[in-house]
């Protein structure tokens, strides 16, 4: 007899109020079922109402949303019927959720046990002893280091793929029959991942327990889900199982986002034939830390001796693991952070350690694009504004040479001219991460250092953004250093790789080379840790037990 499903969703419709007051449908009448032990997939790009949904299987909305129509059924009981009190009853015991960010989940002031049982106080599901030793029952099913002990710590005393899995501990403890995970791994470097994902599946299966994971990624999702919805829109564009969706999608929306997964390969400009030029960077056993110098030396010594050299016109790609000094190296290189031995020339000479010691001219020709736009961009100031603070400052334009300018530069990065007028707030993800680079491009740079300047954007937005970069550099004759830990997203604009490690540089290879030639362990660690479009890559994936131990942060 098959069982009656754990999750019904019918005609789903969730409105939002606009700040003009404008009403407008943002879920549109979605319909879909989870089985019990079911873990389903909700994919799509930015906007696409992926986490409005999972939310909603909550009875929680977003500020200045509201569900409008059909209904929910968790586990039998109508969730759109019930009242405040009976929503917070459920939440934790019958659906539980784990956040994109464990990082912000987490209260910095309090030891995480407190934080992991606190759940089973609020509901009165058990004793506080036998609350802490189920928590560390989950910690040890989770394959946390030190079970019996990190529960002591504070937060910012665990990685932050320990963070993440801690975050699943919280939301399993009150043994909820639906777990939502909301992009869990994808602030997570690809070893990391690789673990996370390892436990999440493992105790999911164990337990017998549905989930909703939401993500972008569809090798992601391939690896930990039953089924998937794509959603476009707030809409269904298709729904299957995960081997059905990867090997013959039939939506056009699907095959788009199976080949933004892909990108387009790198294919390097031809080099200049008159004069032969001096690099354009040039990075000489630099080193850089942070805190209070001691002996002319930073209490703590993040990058170590680190050489390399970028030709005109090629780009250079900057991978490693979180904390590998990837992005103190890009700080280190634009003065933000002085290094405190070591030179770095630019087009053959010395640039000063410090940003303020710079000249104007040098601070034109090397630009950086920061990871975050949300925090990189005033939202107090208008896209025009942000825009011309650089022209004004490099170039001496106002008035309407500086307007005209503005309105140019938005058209380099494919927006439209009327965006000036809007503050960062009202821009999507991907929109607002073209104004950071057109911001870079105002001061007509010959070098930018992009640093994880996609990874916090969904596939297809990604892959535009590369495509932006590459159409712009053979426009402009730009060379970018460019800092991920997506080797993917490397292999599609660069021309080599250094691959770091704690502070070091422990191989330098082309990038169109790096699984056939890389020699380093960590190097090949990296590599094999790359999810596949492939439902059965994770199951299957064999990795040296020592070498994971030797290199993963954990």
């Amino acid at each position: 007899m098959t069982r009656p499903p754990l999750v019904t969703v019918r005609d789903l419709r969730i409105g939002a109020t606009t700040d003009a007051g404008r009403k407008v449908e943002i879920i549109k009448g979605v319909s879909f079922d989870i089985a019990p032990g079911e873990i389903l997939a909700l994919i799509g790009e930015s906007g696409s109402g992926k986490t409005t949904i999972a939310l909603s299987l909550m009875g929680h909305t977003r500020t200045g949303c509201a569900i409008d129509g059909g209904h929910i059924s968790v586990g039998g009981a109508e969730v759109t019927a019930m009242g405040a009190r009976a929503r917070a009853r459920m939440r934790g015991t019958e659906v539980s959720y784990v956040p994109q960010s464990a990082a912000a989940a987490f209260n910095p002031s309090k030891r995480i046990m407190d934080q992991v049982i606190e759940i089973s106080a609020i509901h009165k599901l058990m004793p506080r002893a036998e609350a802490q030793a189920k928590a560390v029952e989950l910690f040890r099913a989770l394959a946390l280091p030190d079970p019996e002990s990190i529960g002591q710590r504070y937060p910012h005393q665990v990685s932050g793929g320990q963070l993440q899995r801690l975050s699943a501990a919280m939301a399993l403890i009150g043994d909820p029959k639906l777990v939502i995970f909301d992009e869990p791994t994808t602030a997570l470097d690809v070893t990391t991942q690789i673990e996370v994902l390892r436990a999440f599946k493992s105790v999911m299966q164990k337990g017998g327990i549905s989930g909703v994971y939401v993500s972008h990624d569809l090798a992601v999702v391939a690896q930990i889900a039953d089924r998937i919805i794509v959603l476009r829109g707030g809409e269904v564009q298709e729904e299957g199982t995960c081997a059905r969706i990867l090997d013959a999608p039939s939506h056009p929306y699907t095959r788009e986002l199976l080949a933004a997964f892909e990108p387009v390969p790198h294919v390097p400009l031809s080099a200049p034939e008159a004069k032969v030029h001096k690099p354009i960077l040039e990075v000489l056993n630099l080193h850089a830390g942070y805190g209070p110098m001691r002996n002319g030396e930073p209490a703590a010594k993040i990058l170590k001796n680190i050489s390399f050299k970028l030709e005109r016109g090629r780009n250079l790609g900057v991978i490693g693991e979180s904390g590998s000094g990837k992005s103190t190296l890009a700080r280190a290189i634009s003065g933000i952070l002085p290094p405190y031995a070591g030179s770095v020339l630019l087009d053959g000479q010395e640039l000063k350690g410090d940003i303020a010691s710079r000249s104007k001219e040098d601070l034109r020709r090397a630009q950086i694009v920061f990871q975050l736009a949300d925090t990189a961009l005033n939202p107090g100031h208008s896209i025009g504004t942000i825009l011309g603070r650089p022209l004004t400052f490099y170039h001496g334009l106002r008035g309407k040479d500086r307007e005209a300018r503005v309105i140019e530069l938005l058209d380099m990065v494919h927006l439209p001219a009327v965006m000036r007028h809007r503050l960062p707030g009202e821009l999507s993800g991907g929109q607002k991460q073209r104004v950071n680079l057109a911001r870079a491009l105002a001061a007509e740079p010959e070098l930018i250092l992009c640093d994880e300047i996609t990874s916090a954007l969904d596939t297809v937005v990604a892959a535009a953004i590369l495509d932006l970069l590459k159409e712009l550099q053979r426009e402009l004759s730009l060379s970018y250093m460019f800092i991920s830990h997506d080797l993917s997203t490397v292999e599609a604009i660069c021309d080599d790789v250094l691959v770091m490690l704690k502070g070091e540089v422990v191989e330098a290879l082309p990038a169109s080379q790096m699984s056939a030639r890389a020699t380093h362990p960590y190097s090949r660690l990296l590599i094999s840790s790359i999810p596949q479009l492939d439902t059965g890559w994770l199951a299957g994936l064999e990795q040296d037990p020592e070498l994971v131990a030797q290199f993963a942060r954990r």
